[in-house]
């Protein structure tokens, strides 16, 4: 699918029809937006743009040189955008070449950034008057998601703290989810380091008009914000993961406690009860008090042990 954005008498037009391109030319064209694209939408924007766009193999490399790189008339940048589930993200990649005045995207996947700024387009052209504005918008309402991401992370991680801090039962299910919530977590902070590479890269690249630098600008300093919260959000992630771990063994060390003075206890009565039933001649052996005295002598020294441990604080 693909839709291409264009100027018709200062006012933007819209079209999905593929012989839109052979109608307009370059100068007019402001966005050519591929859709998980055919071969033939591919071919027919090759043509029109006189420049070879990547595939999504190489969209997806993660090599600097890959990720961004410039020609003598197109800059080619690719980054990735995080897609929010009900309990992990994913990354799509998605690319966009920069050639003239006109900014051509493909993507994969529905994208909500995308859908808002094609709606703003069409309710007010004169805000994107240039591929690159179209670009700006777009990352800045990506930058605008990825910080309410941040934002619900942080409140969620608030709340795994606050249910520790009321003592609630820690298992390993409430483990899991804290690892989720840090996998979550480096997964917003690589992608928002990724578009921290590629807005750097743009705001030193020749091409990029002196207009936009400073929307550019801007960003990278709400980005190195973002990447400040998700650091902390990380830092109390895994505070909360020690803590959680130490209460856990705090528990079991309890558990062992009682088993280790469990056995303690009922060893010396245990040793009484081995030697009378050696099959010899004891003390005791013979009246009718003789179990009552060796019970009795059993409960004395297990009461003896047990204030042992009381005055040396071991229980």
């Amino acid at each position: 699918m693909i839709k291409i954005f264009y100027n018709l008498n200062g006012q933007a037009e819209v079209s999905e029809n593929l012989g839109t391109l052979k109608k307009i030319t370059l100068e007019d064209a402001l966005w050519l937006d591929l859709f998980n694209p055919t071969g033939d939408e591919k071919r027919a924007v090759e043509a029109f743009l006189h420049t070879t766009l990547q595939s999504r193999a190489q969209a997806e490399e993660i090599e600097s040189s890959s990720r961004y790189f410039e020609t003598v008339d197109a800059i080619f940048a690719n980054t990735n955008f995080l897609i929010p589930s009900a309990e992990n993200y994913t990354m799509e990649s998605v690319s966009f070449v920069l050639t003239g005045q006109t900014i051509t995207s493909i993507r994969q996947v529905p994208l909500r950034s995308f859908t808002d700024i094609q709606r703003r387009i069409l309710f007010n052209s004169r805000l994107y008057p240039t591929g690159f504005h179209v670009l700006v918008g777009i990352l800045e309402n990506r930058v605008d998601l990825d910080a309410d991401m941040i934002e619900l992370m942080s409140k969620e991680i608030g709340q795994y703290s606050k249910r520790v801090s009321l003592g609630e039962d820690v298992n390993e299910e409430f483990l899991l989810d804290i690892n989720q919530l840090q996998e979550n977590t480096m997964m917003v902070r690589e992608n928002i380091v990724d578009k921290q590479r590629m807005i750097s890269s743009i705001l030193r690249s020749d091409k990029t008009p002196d207009v936009i630098n400073g929307k550019l600008g801007i960003l990278l300093k709400d980005i190195s914000s973002l990447i400040n919260h998700t650091d902390f959000s990380f830092e109390r992630l895994e505070y909360l993961q020690n803590t959680v771990l130490g209460l856990i063994d705090l528990e079991q060390n309890k558990i062992m406690k009682i088993f280790t003075l469990v056995s303690l206890l009922l060893m010396p009565p245990t040793l009484i009860a081995s030697i009378y039933g050696m099959n010899i001649k004891l003390p005791l052996l013979g009246g009718n008090w003789d179990i009552i005295a060796i019970i009795a002598a059993m409960l004395v020294i297990v009461f003896l042990v047990f204030l042992f441990f009381r005055k040396k604080k071991m229980l």
